[in-house]
């Protein structure tokens, strides 16, 4: 007996390391309090990503951290420093991502953020070389939008945004190219993410007149403004952000929300991609594998984080080569193997990373999309 142990034993040591180490995912969703629609198919989607990366293993550890960027420290804290993580998925909210940016770089982890706002990325620094961002930024959408306007002959916008980093980070772009296309901002107002009532704001907005009016909210919360203008008599037309892309928009805006126009992912119009686009079959494979578990369509915010583990899966081996799982050369050796992503085809379109840019999207990851009937449509 003692002969087989020492045999067993000597075996194993001559297996490589490879074959018994393990990556560790952590993953911050929000899966309570106003940023839930957004965090639970992203929680969601933690079974559906990839348990594999070469020769190793990888595991995930989910935390909720209630939609509050507090909470969202304390469990990125717990994860580096309790779970020794070698990245982070997360969190859902743009300001919650600013809040941990500065806990990323410290411990030298890589976070990847399935959040709207370029401002997590953008400007690149020493403390942001650390994060990357797996949505559209705000600059690619932005454009789409301010192409249709200048397309309609819009001369005067009013905007109206969450009065928090996401915001922030549409105003500051949307404004920019507006000014370059002759386009000016009759009125600019803001809201929080859990308010019910944005009627002072909107009647300001009512009273400057616009041609059109840019909602810069996220899920439900991005209804609210539209409902409340439709009600007061406004006619013109309405944009949105990618952050609107969710059923909750659909089912709470309702007639009110239909001519809506907004740029997002392919994912929105799916039977309306050609069979050509390399990101449809991807795109296929996660919604009917989504739906298989949970019997109902995933959300776009779903697919940021599915999207989030391809690119860990792609850059896993890599880093593996460097160092080993667990230690802050790998760790170091991840993020460096996640900026050189070239060509990664995904979910959302496809990815590019540098180190400028911790987005990797281009127009192949963006579509025109409108309401139709209540539903999604392409725009033509």
């Amino acid at each position: 007996m003692q002969l087989l142990a020492t045999a067993l034993a000597t075996a194993l040591l001559a297996l490589p390391a490879s074959s018994f180490a393990q990556v560790k995912i952590g993953v911050v969703a929000s899966t309570t309090g106003p940023t839930a629609l957004i965090g639970i198919p992203q929680k969601n989607t933690v079974p559906l990503l990839p348990t594999q990366a070469g020769d190793l293993k990888i595991d995930y550890i989910t935390l909720d951290d209630a939609s509050d960027p507090t909470q969202t420290v304390t469990a990125f804290k717990k994860l580096i420093s309790e779970n020794h993580v070698d990245a982070i998925i997360g969190p859902s909210g743009s300001p919650n991502a600013m809040s941990v940016l500065q806990f990323a770089a410290e411990s030298g982890t890589p976070m990847l953020a399935p959040v709207g706002a370029a401002s997590v990325v953008l400007p690149m620094t020493e403390q942001k070389k650390w994060a990357f961002k797996t949505t559209q930024n705000t600059g690619i959408i932005a454009q789409a939008l301010v192409q249709d306007m200048v397309k309609r002959g819009i001369h005067t916008v009013g905007f109206i945004g969450f009065g928090d980093a996401y915001g922030d980070d549409w105003y500051q772009v949307f404004s920019t190219l507006a000014k370059q296309n002759g386009i000016q901002i009759s009125a600019a107002e803001r809201y929080q993410r859990t308010d019910s009532s944005v009627t002072g704001q909107t009647l300001k907005l009512l009273a400057a007149k616009p041609d059109a009016i840019l909602v810069a909210g996220t899920g439900a919360a991005a209804a609210l403004p539209q409902t409340t203008l439709v009600q007061q008599g406004y006619h013109g037309q309405f944009y949105q952000t990618h952050g609107a892309a969710l059923p909750a928009f659909l089912k709470l805006g309702g007639k009110a929300v239909d001519g809506t126009i907004l740029a997002a992912s392919l994912m929105l119009v799916l039977p309306e991609i050609p069979d050509s686009n390399p990101s449809k079959p991807i795109a296929e494979d996660y919604i009917q594998r989504y739906q298989a578990k949970y019997g109902e369509r995933p959300a776009t915010f779903g697919a940021n984080v599915y999207d989030a583990g391809l690119l860990l899966q792609h850059a896993i081996p890599a880093a593996a080569q460097a160092a080993q799982p667990g230690t802050p050369a790998f760790r170091a050796a991840l993020r460096d193997a996640l900026e050189q992503t070239r060509e990664l085809v995904a979910t959302q379109g496809v990815y590019n990373m540098s180190p400028a840019d911790h987005s990797g999207f281009d127009q192949r990851g963006r579509e025109l999309i409108t309401v139709k009937n209540g539903a999604w449509t392409l725009l033509k």
